[in-house]
C-alpha cells in the first residue's frame, strides 16, 4: 500500500511535470492573449467573491481554532474589497509593458552574422508562500505576464481561498483555450511538499520564498533548484550629526510606523554621537511618544535621559521585528553606522540622513544592500513605488536579481544568431 507520504511526492513531481510540459506555449504566448486572460481573471474573482469568501471563512475558523494570532487571522482574511483589490492587481500587470522578447543588445559581427539577446521566461515557476491568499493570484498574474508557468505551494492555513482562487483560475485559462496546468496549487499537508519542490531540478526552472526569515532560510538551504532568496528586512536608518533634524525624525517614523509588519519597515535607528545630547533623547522621545517601544543599552540611553528603554540582546540587532519596536544604538558617526550595519544587515535597505555631501556619499559607496536610501524613508523600497508596478518580493541576494523583483526579473536571457551560411574557420 502507498502511504500519504509518497503520494504527495508524487502528486508534486506529477504537477511539475505537468507544468514543464506546458511551459513553451505560455513562454510563446502573445502579448494581447495575457492581457486577457488577465483581465478575465480579474473578472472572474470578481464574480465569484461569495465562493472565495466562503472558502475563507473555513480557513479562519481553522486559523482561530489552531491558536493563529491576531496579526495571522488579518493576512489571511479576505473580504469583497480585498479581493476588489486583488482582482485590480491583475489589471495591473496587464497594464504593464512585456518583457518577453524585450532586444536588450546586439549587432552584426564581422562575418555578416546578425546577433541579439533577447529577453525570454525562466519556464516553471516555483512559489513557496506563506498565509496571504492575495499571493497566490499576484504570483499567478507575474508569473503569466513574464511567461512563467507558476507552481505554488501556500501554507495549510491558507488551504480553501487557495484553492478557490487557483480553481477560478484554472477554469478562466481553460475558457481561453489554454491548459489549466498553466498555474497548479501543489499539496500542503506536510512540510516535505515544500522539499519535493525546491529539489525538482529539471522539472523546476526556479523556486522564490516569501516569507519569514525562518522559510526563505529552509528554502534556499535546501534547494537544489536554483533560487532567488526574497530577503528579510532588518533596515537601518542613520541620522547623521549633519542631519536636519525635524526631517531626519520625521522619515525615521514613517518608516517605523507606516506599516510595521513590512519588510521596508525601520527596525534600528543609528544616532551619530556627535549629535547633542538633547537632539540624541529627542530621537528616542518622539519615537516612545509615537508607541514605538525602544531597545538599547539602557544605561548608555538613560544617561541621555531616556526612560523605558527594553535591554537589547543580540537578536535585537539583527532579527526583524515586524512590531511597533526599534533598537536604537549610538554609533561613530558615519564609520560608526556603516560598521554596525556591515555586521548586522540583512542586505534589504539601509538609509542616511545627512546635509554632508561626503557622507551621504561615503554612505552609499560602502553600505552593501539592495537599497540604499539618502534622506529619504526605508519604506521607498517597493516595485510600484519604483515604477515598475506588482513586484514578487524583494531579492536581497547579489546573482541574477536585486531589489524589488517585477515582471523583467522574472526573465532570462537567449542569445540568438542569424547567418547566411557562415562557417568559423
Amino acid at each position: 500500500m502507498v502511504d500519504a507520504r509518497e503520494t504527495e511526492r508524487a502528486e508534486v513531481l506529477d504537477k511539475a511535470q505537468a507544468a514543464k510540459a506546458v511551459a513553451p506555449t505560455l513562454a510563446t504566448l502573445p502579448t494581447p492573449s495575457k492581457d486577457a486572460l488577465l483581465h478575465a481573471a480579474a473578472d472572474a474573482l470578481v464574480a465569484r467573491t461569495e465562493e472565495i469568501l466562503a472558502a475563507n471563512s473555513r480557513d479562519i475558523e481553522g486559523g482561530k481554532a489552531n491558536g493563529l494570532s491576531e496579526s495571522l487571522i488579518d493576512r489571511l482574511a479576505l473580504d469583497a474589497a480585498r479581493i476588489e483589490s486583488i482582482a485590480g492587481g491583475l489589471r495591473q500587470v496587464a497594464a504593464l509593458a512585456d518583457p518577453v522578447g524585450e532586444v536588450l543588445r546586439g549587432g552584426l559581427m564581422p562575418n555578416g552574422i546578425q546577433m541579439k539577446q533577447v529577453r525570454v521566461p525562466l519556464g516553471v515557476m516555483g512559489m513557496v508562500y506563506e498565509a496571504r491568499p492575495n499571493v497566490t493570484v499576484d504570483a499567478f498574474g507575474l508569473a503569466l505576464k513574464s511567461g512563467n508557468v507558476a507552481l505554488l505551494r501556500g501554507s495549510k492555513s491558507a488551504r480553501h481561498s487557495n484553492e478557490a482562487l487557483v480553481a477560478i483560475l484554472q477554469d478562466t485559462a481553460e475558457q481561453h483555450g489554454l491548459p489549466r496546468e498553466i498555474v497548479q496549487l501543489l499539496p500542503c499537508d506536510s512540510h516535505d511538499s515544500v522539499q519535493d519542490l525546491i529539489t525538482a531540478r529539471g522539472l523546476v526552472d526556479v523556486v522564490i520564498p516569501r516569507g519569514s526569515a525562518r522559510l526563505i532560510d529552509a528554502v534556499v538551504t535546501g534547494a537544489t533548484v536554483p533560487t532567488i532568496e526574497t530577503g528579510t528586512g532588518n533596515c537601518h536608518f542613520y541620522i547623521d550629526a549633519d542631519a536636519d533634524l525635524d526631517q531626519a525624525i520625521a522619515m525615521l517614523l514613517n518608516g517605523k510606523t507606516r506599516r510595521p509588519s513590512v519588510c521596508n519597515a525601520t527596525e534600528t535607528a543609528l544616532i551619530d554621537a556627535a549629535l547633542a545630547p538633547t537632539d540624541q533623547l529627542r530621537v528616542i522621545t518622539e519615537l516612545q511618544e509615537a508607541g514605538v517601544r525602544v531597545h538599547g543599552d539602557v544605561d548608555k540611553l538613560a544617561a541621555l535621559g531616556a526612560e523605558d528603554v527594553i535591554a537589547a540582546t543580540d537578536a535585537d540587532w539583527s532579527d526583524e521585528y515586524l512590531s511597533m519596536d526599534i533598537a536604537v544604538q549610538i554609533v561613530d558617526g558615519v564609520d560608526g553606522a556603516i560598521a554596525h550595519i556591515a555586521r548586522y544587515t540583512s542586505g534589504h535597505t539601509e538609509a542616511i540622513a545627512s546635509k554632508n555631501a561626503y557622507a551621504c556619499q561615503k554612505f552609499a559607496a560602502e553600505v552593501d544592500a539592495a537599497a540604499v536610501m539618502i534622506n529619504a524613508s526605508t519604506a521607498f523600497t517597493d516595485g510600484e513605488q519604483y515604477g515598475m508596478g506588482a513586484e514578487i518580493g524583494i531579492s536581497t541576494q547579489k546573482l541574477h536579481a536585486r531589489g524589488p523583483m517585477a515582471l523583467p526579473e522574472l526573465t532570462s536571457t537567449k542569445w540568438i544568431l542569424e547567418g547566411t551560411g557562415q562557417t568559423r574557420p
